[in-house]
């Protein structure tokens, strides 16, 4: 049975370097004009996303094909449910059916459950696209639009403000493990679970760095090097907006709270962005958010990971 990536932790920190080194590759042919490969001729990549997505789906999509494999996308209403919503098939039927047509499963899934019944019922690899507990390329993506724009600094400070979610899970485990001070500050109810807090302690401790879990946004972005927010409302919370808006009242990502940081320090936000909830216009737009070049790192990280698990 193949590994899969199901959350950051199954990737050991060479791994990730090795990832992070292709992905910069795969950045600077790009920025030559070489985007296309042939490296993957003949490999089908299934896409398989319960849930909506544009950057995720278009990144892995355009990895595959500009790699010269072949990109199938399914929808939640292709395999999982039919006209009743009911499911059409077992997780497993589905995954066995499916390791016989792709060399690679990216899964965009509601719950984690799911990844982990794909990835045991799988000989081949399953990277997990999102889920509601962990978001392991994005996180990838993060470290890399970190060091495009902070390459020189070693040990940078990355400060979250907001919901405790997928993101700022996957966030904090990366950076525990590759090197880099985290901090996070969230209303309370909506932190990062204890069983992850745990993981990201030892990792730290490991690399010599620190976590730290707080509740006054200020405080968690007194000299940051990096600014990172998410939305407070997520797909599939939206019956919940007027009572979480309320609860994250003042964890708003603005000038004011911005200048609690390093004065060179990076905004970032890994979309979609409800815009004067988390985040203000001129902040996102500002001369310190790198938001955009953190979406095109979705592209060079995607082709990264398809090389790793189907070349490497």
């Amino acid at each position: 049975m193949m590994p899969s990536l199901t959350r950051i932790t199954d990737l050991t920190p060479q791994e990730i370097q090795w990832i992070l080194k292709e992905a910069f590759e795969y950045k600077n042919k790009k920025d030559c004009g070489v985007p296309v490969e042939n490296i993957l001729r003949g490999k089908v990549v299934a896409l398989v996303f319960e849930k909506p997505s544009l950057r995720t789906r278009v990144a892995f999509e355009a990895a595959a094909a500009l790699l010269g494999g072949i990109p199938i996308f399914l929808s939640e209403a292709n395999i999982f449910t039919g006209n009743n919503k009911k499911p059409r098939e077992s997780v497993s039927d589905i995954i066995k059916n499916l390791e016989r047509f792709a060399d690679v499963i990216v899964a965009r899934v509601h719950d984690h459950a799911t990844i982990l019944k794909m990835a045991s019922s799988s000989k081949k690899p399953i990277i997990n696209a999102l889920s509601d507990l962990h978001h392991p390329t994005q996180a990838l993506a993060d470290l890399m639009a970190i060091r495009w724009h902070k390459k020189n600094q070693k040990h940078p400070k990355v400060a979250f403000v907001g919901d405790g979610n997928n993101v700022a899970v996957s966030l904090m485990h990366i950076c525990a493990m590759m090197g880099l001070h985290f901090a996070i500050a969230s209303p309370q109810g909506y932190e990062i679970p204890g069983n992850e807090k745990r993981v990201g302690r030892e990792w730290a401790k490991k690399g010599k760095t620190s976590v730290e879990f707080l509740r006054n946004p200020k405080e968690a972005v007194e000299n940051a090097d990096v600014v990172y927010t998410d939305t407070f409302v997520s797909m599939g919370q939206e019956s919940k907006t007027r009572r979480r808006l309320k609860d994250f009242q003042g964890y708003k990502v603005d000038q004011m709270l911005l200048r609690h940081a390093k004065s060179d320090a990076i905004v970032m936000h890994c979309l979609p962005a409800h815009r004067g909830q988390e985040i203000t216009s001129d902040v996102l737009d500002g001369p310190q958010s790198i938001i955009f070049d953190q979406a095109e790192c979705r592209l060079h990280i995607a082709k990264a990971l398809l090389t790793f698990y189907l070349i490497h």
